[in-house]
């Protein structure tokens, strides 16, 4: 396997150091991407968890590779950081049952 690895992702740079079997992956680190909209949002989820990856909870997946993601729609901390405290919290408890997020389904929550 190589022993770095350097690409772009969203315009950002990244460089990815083979240390060895001795360090193990873990949701300590992950990679962190605000998604413009849901369609966005389901392509890069589906892409992370296609091949072995894995979905978890609250817009957190794992790749085949064992990396952790957090897929989330810049909508997202929009409705929890909203003025109205009611309607944020409604948006969280939508949220926290959900494993990819679905932006409809927490405005929905946010609106009632």
């Amino acid at each position: 396997p190589p022993l770095i690895v350097e690409f772009m992702l969203a315009g950002a740079p990244y460089m990815i150091l083979n240390g060895g079997p001795m360090f193990k992956h873990t949701p300590a680190a992950s990679i962190s991407v605000l998604t413009k909209d849901q369609e966005e949002t389901d392509r890069l989820w589906n892409a992370l968890v296609a091949d072995g990856g894995k979905e978890s909870m609250c817009a957190w997946c794992i790749d085949r590779f064992g990396v952790s993601w957090q897929i989330i729609p810049e909508r997202l901390p929009q409705l929890l950081q909203a003025d109205d405290k009611a309607a944020a919290g409604r948006a969280r408890e939508a949220m926290m049952k959900m494993q990819k997020i679905d932006i409809a389904t927490l405005e929905a929550a946010f609106n009632r």
